[in-house]
């Protein structure tokens, strides 16, 4: 029962992935347009360059559960690498529950009000010719705070997994091998 759990909490995360994917390059697609047309036509669209900013906060808000969920994040910890998969999976488990749960579900309380407040108002953009309907991007806060939430359960379940012997670590990506000495690639 946890395996199907652990496979479910993973695909939303895989999913969140993707889709962070798609939309920076959505954002690459519409940034080149807008450079485009700026230097080509000496047409500016204030609206295009809300859009930019748009499309990059829900890639990254997106792209926050995901790299928790696949250890893309940055650690401070100099005795992960080398623990052992057991040690790795206690680490985990009482980093999320002690950090990141607590993070992501008071991001998500406070969140839920920003962006209730946005939605009552109708909130737009300040600038003319700017996108309306600026409450749908701050709707990413909180969703993306209960999608991290999601992501710590996730982390949970696989290190109890591990613990238990049922589940293993993927070893880390070829590139993370990778050591620098004397300023050349090994």
């Amino acid at each position: 029962m946890l395996e199907k759990v652990d496979r479910g909490l993973a695909a939303i995360t895989n999913f969140c992935g993707v889709l962070a994917a798609v939309l920076f390059i959505a954002m690459l697609i519409n940034v080149s347009y807008d450079v485009s047309a700026r230097y080509a036509f000496d047409s500016v669209s204030v609206g295009m360059q809300e859009l930019e900013w748009h499309l990059f906060s829900a890639a990254f808000l997106l792209a926050i559960p995901y790299a928790v969920q696949t250890d893309g994040h940055v650690r401070v910890d100099v005795f992960y690498e080398r623990a052992s998969e057991r040690a790795k999976a206690l680490i985990n488990l009482i980093g999320s529950i002690v950090f990141l749960l607590p993070f992501a579900l008071l991001i998500l309380w406070y969140g839920v009000g920003f962006t209730e407040n946005a939605w009552s108002i109708g909130e737009t953009s300040g600038d003319p010719g700017g996108l309306t309907h600026r409450w749908i991007i701050k709707s990413m806060i909180p969703i993306s705070a209960g999608l991290l939430a999601l992501s710590g359960v996730g982390m949970i379940t696989h290190a109890v997994l591990v613990m238990s012997g049922r589940a293993h670590y993927s070893p880390p990506p070829a590139a993370e091998k990778m050591s620098t000495k004397s300023g050349a690639l090994l």
